[in-house]
Protein backbone atom coordinates (compact mmCIF):
# COMPACT_ATOMS: atom_id res chain seq x y z
CA UNK A 1 0.00 0.00 0.00
CA UNK A 2 1.31 3.21 -0.74
CA UNK A 3 5.35 3.24 -0.66
CA UNK A 4 7.63 0.58 0.82
CA UNK A 5 6.74 -0.58 4.48
CA UNK A 6 10.65 0.73 5.47
CA UNK A 7 9.82 3.81 8.06
CA UNK A 8 11.72 7.07 7.32
CA UNK A 9 13.96 8.35 10.23
CA UNK A 10 12.00 10.56 13.01
CA UNK A 11 12.81 14.33 12.56
CA UNK A 12 14.44 15.27 15.38
CA UNK A 13 16.12 18.78 15.72
CA UNK A 14 19.23 19.87 17.32
CA UNK A 15 18.92 23.67 18.66
CA UNK A 16 22.05 25.74 18.82
CA UNK A 17 21.82 28.84 19.90
CA UNK A 18 24.60 30.87 18.74
CA UNK A 19 25.56 33.50 21.38
CA UNK A 20 29.31 32.82 21.58
CA UNK A 21 31.98 31.62 19.15
CA UNK A 22 32.33 28.04 21.28
CA UNK A 23 28.80 27.36 19.66
CA UNK A 24 30.14 27.17 16.24
CA UNK A 25 32.54 24.01 17.04
CA UNK A 26 29.45 22.40 18.95
CA UNK A 27 27.05 23.06 15.54
CA UNK A 28 29.62 21.26 13.15
CA UNK A 29 29.88 18.33 15.74
CA UNK A 30 26.37 17.84 15.60
CA UNK A 31 26.10 17.94 11.85
CA UNK A 32 28.86 15.80 11.51
CA UNK A 33 27.51 12.96 13.89
CA UNK A 34 24.47 13.21 12.18
CA UNK A 35 25.91 12.76 8.60
CA UNK A 36 27.72 9.84 10.04
CA UNK A 37 24.24 8.44 11.64
CA UNK A 38 22.47 8.72 8.13
CA UNK A 39 25.43 6.72 6.56
CA UNK A 40 26.32 9.76 4.18
CA UNK A 41 29.34 8.48 2.38
CA UNK A 42 33.00 9.78 2.08
CA UNK A 43 33.93 13.07 3.08
CA UNK A 44 29.93 13.82 3.23
CA UNK A 45 30.45 14.33 7.30
CA UNK A 46 33.28 16.61 6.94
CA UNK A 47 30.97 18.63 4.38
CA UNK A 48 28.12 18.92 6.75
CA UNK A 49 30.42 20.01 9.37
CA UNK A 50 31.77 22.92 7.06
CA UNK A 51 28.36 23.57 6.54
CA UNK A 52 27.56 24.55 10.43
CA UNK A 53 30.61 25.83 11.15
CA UNK A 54 30.76 28.41 8.34
CA UNK A 55 27.03 29.64 9.20
CA UNK A 56 27.44 29.44 12.80
CA UNK A 57 30.44 31.88 12.31
CA UNK A 58 28.79 33.99 9.86
CA UNK A 59 26.29 34.14 13.00
CA UNK A 60 28.65 34.79 15.34
CA UNK A 61 30.33 37.52 13.80
CA UNK A 62 27.40 39.31 12.40
CA UNK A 63 24.12 38.20 14.03
CA UNK A 64 22.07 39.09 16.82
CA UNK A 65 19.83 36.57 18.15
CA UNK A 66 21.72 33.71 15.82
CA UNK A 67 20.25 30.34 15.83
CA UNK A 68 21.41 27.25 14.20
CA UNK A 69 18.73 24.15 13.98
CA UNK A 70 20.56 21.06 12.53
CA UNK A 71 18.33 17.76 11.60
CA UNK A 72 17.68 15.21 9.01
CA UNK A 73 16.05 16.19 5.97
CA UNK A 74 12.50 15.85 6.08
CA UNK A 75 12.41 13.66 2.63
CA UNK A 76 15.93 11.79 1.15
CA UNK A 77 18.12 10.47 3.34
CA UNK A 78 20.36 13.69 4.43
CA UNK A 79 21.38 16.76 6.56
CA UNK A 80 19.87 19.96 6.79
CA UNK A 81 21.65 23.13 8.40
CA UNK A 82 18.75 25.92 9.11
CA UNK A 83 20.30 29.11 9.92
CA UNK A 84 18.19 32.00 11.74
CA UNK A 85 18.88 35.88 13.39
CA UNK A 86 17.44 38.99 13.88
CA UNK A 87 19.97 40.85 12.72
CA UNK A 88 20.22 43.47 10.07
CA UNK A 89 20.38 41.81 7.03
CA UNK A 90 23.08 41.68 4.26
CA UNK A 91 22.93 44.44 1.90
CA UNK A 92 25.10 42.81 -0.67
CA UNK A 93 24.14 39.11 -0.26
CA UNK A 94 25.67 38.59 -4.11
CA UNK A 95 28.98 38.97 -3.23
CA UNK A 96 28.11 37.41 0.38
CA UNK A 97 27.94 34.11 -1.71
CA UNK A 98 31.39 34.76 -3.39
CA UNK A 99 34.18 32.94 -2.49
CA UNK A 100 36.97 35.44 -0.81
CA UNK A 101 34.30 38.25 -0.01
CA UNK A 102 34.51 39.24 3.93
CA UNK A 103 33.41 42.56 5.78
CA UNK A 104 35.53 41.43 8.25
CA UNK A 105 38.78 41.19 7.28
CA UNK A 106 39.02 37.33 7.28
CA UNK A 107 39.34 34.53 4.52
CA UNK A 108 35.75 35.19 3.38
CA UNK A 109 35.26 31.30 2.36
CA UNK A 110 31.94 31.57 4.62
CA UNK A 111 28.52 31.86 2.22
CA UNK A 112 30.58 30.91 -0.50
CA UNK A 113 31.59 28.06 0.48
CA UNK A 114 28.22 26.66 1.93
CA UNK A 115 26.72 27.36 -1.82
CA UNK A 116 29.23 25.71 -3.23
CA UNK A 117 29.10 22.77 -1.23
CA UNK A 118 25.97 22.11 -0.40
CA UNK A 119 23.33 19.67 -2.58
CA UNK A 120 21.11 23.06 -1.96
CA UNK A 121 21.46 26.23 -0.70
CA UNK A 122 18.64 28.60 0.12
CA UNK A 123 18.76 32.26 1.90
CA UNK A 124 17.02 35.48 2.02
CA UNK A 125 17.51 38.66 4.03
CA UNK A 126 15.72 41.56 5.12
CA UNK A 127 17.46 44.97 5.80
CA UNK A 128 16.61 46.79 8.83
CA UNK A 129 17.41 47.52 12.77
CA UNK A 130 16.64 44.34 13.98
CA UNK A 131 13.74 45.37 16.11
CA UNK A 132 11.11 45.29 13.34
CA UNK A 133 9.64 41.02 12.62
CA UNK A 134 11.15 40.25 9.23
CA UNK A 135 14.81 41.87 9.81
CA UNK A 136 17.32 39.34 9.03
CA UNK A 137 18.51 36.52 7.57
CA UNK A 138 17.39 33.22 7.08
CA UNK A 139 19.35 30.12 5.42
CA UNK A 140 18.78 26.44 4.49
CA UNK A 141 21.75 24.36 3.43
CA UNK A 142 20.65 20.52 2.79
CA UNK A 143 23.43 17.73 1.65
CA UNK A 144 22.65 14.42 0.20
CA UNK A 145 24.48 11.33 -1.22
CA UNK A 146 25.03 12.08 -5.37
CA UNK A 147 21.91 10.98 -6.47
CA UNK A 148 20.27 10.96 -3.46
CA UNK A 149 17.77 14.08 -3.42
CA UNK A 150 14.39 13.17 -4.03
CA UNK A 151 13.06 15.96 -6.33
CA UNK A 152 10.14 16.89 -4.28
CA UNK A 153 12.45 17.87 -1.56
CA UNK A 154 12.49 21.74 -2.29
CA UNK A 155 8.69 22.09 -1.47
CA UNK A 156 9.31 21.34 2.08
CA UNK A 157 10.53 22.55 5.37
CA UNK A 158 10.15 21.27 9.08
CA UNK A 159 11.11 21.89 12.50
CA UNK A 160 10.56 19.80 15.49
CA UNK A 161 11.68 20.99 18.62
CA UNK A 162 11.34 19.78 22.68
CA UNK A 163 10.50 22.15 25.38
CA UNK A 164 13.30 23.16 26.85
CA UNK A 165 14.72 21.14 29.71
CA UNK A 166 13.69 17.79 28.39
CA UNK A 167 15.48 15.43 26.04
CA UNK A 168 13.39 14.54 23.61
CA UNK A 169 10.08 16.05 22.17
CA UNK A 170 6.63 14.66 22.92
CA UNK A 171 5.92 16.08 19.27
CA UNK A 172 6.45 14.36 15.88
CA UNK A 173 6.07 14.73 11.85
CA UNK A 174 6.58 13.55 8.66
CA UNK A 175 5.19 14.01 4.98
CA UNK A 176 4.82 11.32 2.61
CA UNK A 177 4.17 11.31 -1.31
CA UNK A 178 2.05 8.49 -2.28
CA UNK A 179 -0.19 7.89 -5.19
CA UNK A 180 -2.64 9.19 -2.92
CA UNK A 181 -1.50 12.68 -2.82
CA UNK A 182 1.60 14.46 -0.43
CA UNK A 183 0.27 13.88 3.41
CA UNK A 184 1.22 15.70 6.11
CA UNK A 185 1.08 15.07 9.62
CA UNK A 186 2.03 17.02 13.16
CA UNK A 187 1.57 14.90 16.10
CA UNK A 188 1.73 16.58 19.54
CA UNK A 189 1.87 13.97 22.58
CA UNK A 190 0.06 14.94 25.22
CA UNK A 191 2.03 16.51 27.98
CA UNK A 192 6.00 16.75 27.23
CA UNK A 193 8.88 14.29 27.89
CA UNK A 194 8.91 10.49 27.50
CA UNK A 195 5.38 9.24 27.76
CA UNK A 196 4.44 12.07 25.53
CA UNK A 197 7.58 11.34 22.94
CA UNK A 198 6.00 7.23 23.02
CA UNK A 199 2.59 8.42 22.21
CA UNK A 200 4.00 10.57 19.23
CA UNK A 201 6.63 7.93 18.18
CA UNK A 202 3.57 5.10 18.16
CA UNK A 203 1.34 7.97 16.11
CA UNK A 204 4.44 8.13 13.54
CA UNK A 205 4.93 5.01 13.31
CA UNK A 206 0.74 3.85 12.50
CA UNK A 207 1.15 7.13 10.12
CA UNK A 208 3.81 5.45 8.25
CA UNK A 209 1.97 2.03 7.80
CA UNK A 210 -0.82 3.10 5.48
CA UNK A 211 0.26 6.89 4.68
CA UNK A 212 -2.48 6.50 1.33
CA UNK A 213 -5.31 5.50 3.18
CA UNK A 214 -8.45 8.18 3.35
CA UNK A 215 -7.39 10.31 6.42
CA UNK A 216 -10.84 9.38 8.46
CA UNK A 217 -9.17 6.06 8.15
CA UNK A 218 -5.43 6.69 8.53
CA UNK A 219 -6.60 8.90 12.12
CA UNK A 220 -8.51 5.67 13.06
CA UNK A 221 -5.45 3.50 13.01
CA UNK A 222 -3.36 6.06 14.74
CA UNK A 223 -6.20 6.25 17.56
CA UNK A 224 -5.81 2.59 18.00
CA UNK A 225 -2.28 2.58 17.91
CA UNK A 226 -2.74 5.09 20.84
CA UNK A 227 -5.30 3.00 22.98
CA UNK A 228 -2.94 2.48 25.75
CA UNK A 229 -0.98 5.99 25.51
CA UNK A 230 -1.59 8.93 27.44
CA UNK A 231 -2.83 10.26 23.64
CA UNK A 232 -2.25 13.14 21.49
CA UNK A 233 -3.11 15.61 18.89
CA UNK A 234 -2.87 14.66 15.63
CA UNK A 235 -3.31 16.72 12.53
CA UNK A 236 -3.56 15.37 9.06
CA UNK A 237 -3.03 17.52 5.41
CA UNK A 238 -3.49 15.80 1.76
CA UNK A 239 -2.43 18.25 -0.87
CA UNK A 240 -3.94 17.58 -4.31
CA UNK A 241 -3.58 20.04 -7.19
CA UNK A 242 -5.74 23.33 -6.49
CA UNK A 243 -6.70 21.98 -2.73
CA UNK A 244 -5.94 20.44 0.34
CA UNK A 245 -7.89 18.14 3.03
CA UNK A 246 -7.32 18.62 6.77
CA UNK A 247 -8.62 16.06 9.52
CA UNK A 248 -7.66 16.33 12.67
CA UNK A 249 -8.41 16.09 16.68
CA UNK A 250 -6.88 17.96 18.92
CA UNK A 251 -4.94 21.43 18.42
CA UNK A 252 -2.58 21.14 15.83
CA UNK A 253 -3.30 24.11 13.54
CA UNK A 254 -3.41 24.04 9.56
CA UNK A 255 -3.36 27.41 7.02
CA UNK A 256 -2.74 28.51 3.80
CA UNK A 257 -0.47 31.34 2.95
CA UNK A 258 -0.53 33.07 -0.61
CA UNK A 259 2.26 35.88 -0.71
CA UNK A 260 -0.46 38.37 0.44
CA UNK A 261 -2.25 37.01 2.93
CA UNK A 262 -3.37 33.83 5.49
CA UNK A 263 -6.28 31.88 4.51
CA UNK A 264 -8.24 29.07 6.19
CA UNK A 265 -6.65 28.78 9.80
CA UNK A 266 -8.48 25.67 11.14
CA UNK A 267 -8.08 23.86 14.22
CA UNK A 268 -8.97 20.09 15.19
CA UNK A 269 -11.88 18.84 16.73
CA UNK A 270 -12.11 18.72 20.40
CA UNK A 271 -10.69 15.46 21.57
CA UNK A 272 -7.64 13.41 22.01
CA UNK A 273 -6.58 10.27 19.80
CA UNK A 274 -5.99 7.57 21.37
CA UNK A 275 -8.83 8.36 24.41
CA UNK A 276 -11.85 10.38 23.75
CA UNK A 277 -11.63 10.66 19.47
CA UNK A 278 -15.00 12.68 17.83
CA UNK A 279 -16.07 11.02 14.45
CA UNK A 280 -12.77 12.46 12.28
CA UNK A 281 -14.11 15.00 9.90
CA UNK A 282 -12.55 16.14 6.51
CA UNK A 283 -12.68 19.78 5.48
CA UNK A 284 -11.94 20.60 2.06
CA UNK A 285 -9.90 23.59 1.26
CA UNK A 286 -9.65 25.21 -2.06
CA UNK A 287 -6.34 26.42 -2.79
CA UNK A 288 -4.40 28.29 -5.48
CA UNK A 289 -1.20 26.79 -7.28
CA UNK A 290 1.75 28.28 -5.35
CA UNK A 291 0.05 28.29 -1.95
CA UNK A 292 1.97 27.30 0.89
CA UNK A 293 0.38 25.04 3.57
CA UNK A 294 1.39 25.38 7.28
CA UNK A 295 1.06 22.49 9.76
CA UNK A 296 1.77 23.49 13.69
CA UNK A 297 1.12 22.36 17.17
CA UNK A 298 0.62 24.93 19.69
CA UNK A 299 4.39 25.07 20.70
CA UNK A 300 4.33 27.68 17.54
CA UNK A 301 2.24 30.72 19.39
CA UNK A 302 -0.40 30.97 16.29
CA UNK A 303 -0.82 35.11 16.97
CA UNK A 304 1.96 34.88 14.09
CA UNK A 305 -1.41 35.09 11.57
CA UNK A 306 -3.07 37.72 13.25
CA UNK A 307 -0.14 40.63 11.56
CA UNK A 308 2.76 38.48 9.70
CA UNK A 309 4.90 40.93 7.64
CA UNK A 310 4.92 40.27 3.95
CA UNK A 311 8.13 39.08 4.04
CA UNK A 312 7.10 36.23 6.09
CA UNK A 313 4.20 35.14 3.86
CA UNK A 314 7.02 34.97 0.94
CA UNK A 315 9.82 32.98 1.99
CA UNK A 316 10.29 29.19 0.87
CA UNK A 317 8.98 26.40 3.05
CA UNK A 318 12.13 25.10 5.02
CA UNK A 319 13.20 29.36 5.50
CA UNK A 320 9.30 29.62 6.61
CA UNK A 321 9.73 26.53 9.15
CA UNK A 322 12.76 27.88 10.69
CA UNK A 323 11.84 31.49 10.89
CA UNK A 324 8.20 30.29 12.85
CA UNK A 325 10.22 28.22 15.04
CA UNK A 326 13.06 30.83 16.10
CA UNK A 327 10.56 33.88 16.26
CA UNK A 328 7.39 32.26 17.35
CA UNK A 329 8.21 29.29 19.77
CA UNK A 330 6.87 28.64 23.15
CA UNK A 331 9.81 27.21 24.82
CA UNK A 332 7.58 25.91 27.69
CA UNK A 333 6.04 23.25 25.32
CA UNK A 334 6.87 21.30 22.19
CA UNK A 335 7.19 22.75 18.85
CA UNK A 336 6.93 21.66 15.59
CA UNK A 337 5.89 23.22 12.24
CA UNK A 338 5.62 21.68 8.99
CA UNK A 339 5.61 23.52 5.49
CA UNK A 340 4.80 22.68 2.30
CA UNK A 341 3.77 24.04 -0.83
CA UNK A 342 1.06 22.74 -3.75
Amino acid sequence: MGEPVTQPPTLTTTHIRVDHYSAVHLAAQTARSLAQSRQLPGPLPEHCAVIASELGSNLAKHATDGALFVQPTLLGDGVEVLSADRGPGMPELERCLTDGYSTTATLGAGLGSVSRIASDFTIRTQEGTGTQEGTGTLACARLWAPGDPPPSAAGTGAVCLPADGEEVSGDACALRDTPAGRTAIVIDGLGHGPLAAEAAQSALRAFHRAPDEPLPDLLHGIHRALRRSRGAAVGLLRLHPHRAEYCGVGNVRVLALTGQSVHHRHTGQPGIVGLRMPRPQVRSLPLEPGTTAVLHSDGIDHRWTLSPPPHLLRLPPPLLAAALAHGHRLTRDDATVLVATL
